[in-house]
């Protein structure tokens, strides 16, 4: 067998396999020979049938087996002659198997690219400092009480104010004719939250129960809701309800009633701070990170193959499908289009693969893997958050082959450690963080 490997792009390459003629009718022979013992064909007994008359019933098959068989057995050993490796299926190109003939066939690919990560240690970065405040805690309860709220009617006859929450029908119209799903009965608005345009809100504000009115609303090209974006539309609007939010109150008796470990609201405060803590720990982590990575893949420029970006994109365009099935809802009823998604996901994914492809190669680069203890402590961590034990995640990841899935993740994780380990970290307020990044970008 030959193999030459010959460049498309620095991501794509053209793979050339000749495979020799005696080995080409090597497998024909044999192909034939075991078609021969089974063969049932008119005027010849079983096992006596002439390679002639076997061809001219079998040969389209047995050239397609063959051809087949040669490209499996020999494309494996032929990326190991070339030193690379596919990313993705490949596109394969291959002629008309003959006897007698050498047999060839190329494969086209997309493959990692080739790159050096230089200055990667030692990098000047800010991390945010560690803060939860009585008010962080008590916007948490906050959000807590709204949660175990009680929406009843208002019984007096008022207008319609922020806050409020209004039942509404609605129907949108484009040039005085109604547009297709864009309409809708019993819906709960909260006055002020602004979920479908601030316009629509503030036209509900004034109005009484069981009133009707008209707004006009311009919507940008970029508006999540494809029916809507980049179009004038008149909504017609009924008030069917008015209702407002009661709360509970914030006292011993409602903490206790969230669970039987809390004996009272400062029991509940405590498990909050708690909570919070917690968040905004692997919230700072996450960031200054992601700071690293950033300056780390601004002097570096490679092209990216276009196999893993089609790759995060299905798996974010998958996980949003999923989630919308899930809520009863769909890409139609939501007003999105599956092309428009793509596009809308691809800038992200882009920057997905820039990243994992960096972080590989410095794992490559300063020889950072998994061993064994890793994997140990990687199976405790994902234990103690599914509430299972060890051996049960085990099992959970073998059966469904996401092992290597998950020391991908694992690797991931320690070579970003690694990074912060090694880079200048300064500490600082929240504010200035903030501040010192909103200048940045005007910079840029």
């Amino acid at each position: 067998m030959k193999t030459t490997l010959e460049d498309i792009s620095p991501v794509k390459k053209k793979l050339l396999i000749e495979i020799d003629s005696k080995e080409v009718d090597k497998r024909l022979n044999h192909a034939y020979g075991e078609i021969r013992k089974s063969a049932k064909i008119p005027g010849f007994r079983p096992g006596k049938v002439p390679r002639k008359i076997l061809e001219t019933y079998f040969g389209n098959q047995v050239i397609d087996d063959v051809t087949r068989e040669l490209i499996s057995d020999s494309f494996p050993k032929a990326v190991d002659e070339a030193k690379t490796f596919p990313l993705g299926q490949p596109i394969l190109e291959k002629e008309t198997l003959k006897q007698g003939q050498d047999f060839n066939y190329s494969a086209i690919m997309e493959v990692r690219p080739e790159f050096e990560v230089k200055d990667h240690l030692g990098l000047d970065v800010e991390k945010e400092i560690l803060s939860v405040s009585e008010e962080d805690v008590q916007k948490r309860l906050e959000e807590i009480r709204e949660a175990n709220g009680k929406m009843v009617p208002i019984e007096e006859e008022r207008q319609i104010r922020d806050g409020d929450f209004v039942i509404v029908d609605y129907e949108g119209f484009e040039d005085g004719q109604p547009i297709e799903d864009v309409k809708s009965s019993n819906l709960l608005v909260k006055v002020g939250k602004n979920d479908l345009h601030p316009k629509f809100d503030e036209a509900l504000i004034g109005l009484k129960k069981e009133d009707e009115t008209e707004v006009d609303i311009d919507f940008e090209k970029d508006f999540y809701h494809a029916k809507l974006a980049g179009k004038s539309v008149n909504f017609k609007i009924k008030t069917a309800d008015i209702k407002e939010l009661v709360l509970p109150e914030l006292n011993d008796e409602f903490a206790s009633n969230l669970g039987a470990d809390l004996k009272d609201l400062d029991s509940l405060k405590n498990e909050l701070k708690t909570a919070i803590t917690s968040q905004e720990e692997k919230r700072i982590d996450s960031e200054i990170k992601q700071r690293l990575l950033e300056k780390i893949s601004e002097g570096i420029d490679f092209e990216l193959p276009e196999v893993l970006i089609e790759a995060e994109i299905n798996f974010s365009f998958k996980r949003l499908n999923d989630n919308l099935e899930r809520s009863g809802s769909s890409l139609e009823k939501a007003g999105i289009t599956e092309a428009g998604l793509r596009k809308e996901f691809r800038p992200a994914s882009e920057k997905r693969v820039r990243e994992m492809l960096i972080l590989d190669c410095i794992a490559k680069q300063d020889k950072i893997d998994i061993d064994d203890d890793d994997l140990e402590k990687g199976y405790g961590k994902l234990a103690e958050s599914m509430g299972q034990d060890i051996e049960t995640v085990k099992k959970y990841y073998e059966a469904r082959g996401q092992l290597d899935s998950l020391k991908e993740e694992l690797l991931k994780e320690k070579t970003l450690n690694y990074l912060v380990e090694h880079a200048n970290v300064t500490e600082m307020e929240k504010d200035a963080l903030t501040q010192g990044e909103g200048l940045e970008q005007e910079e840029k």
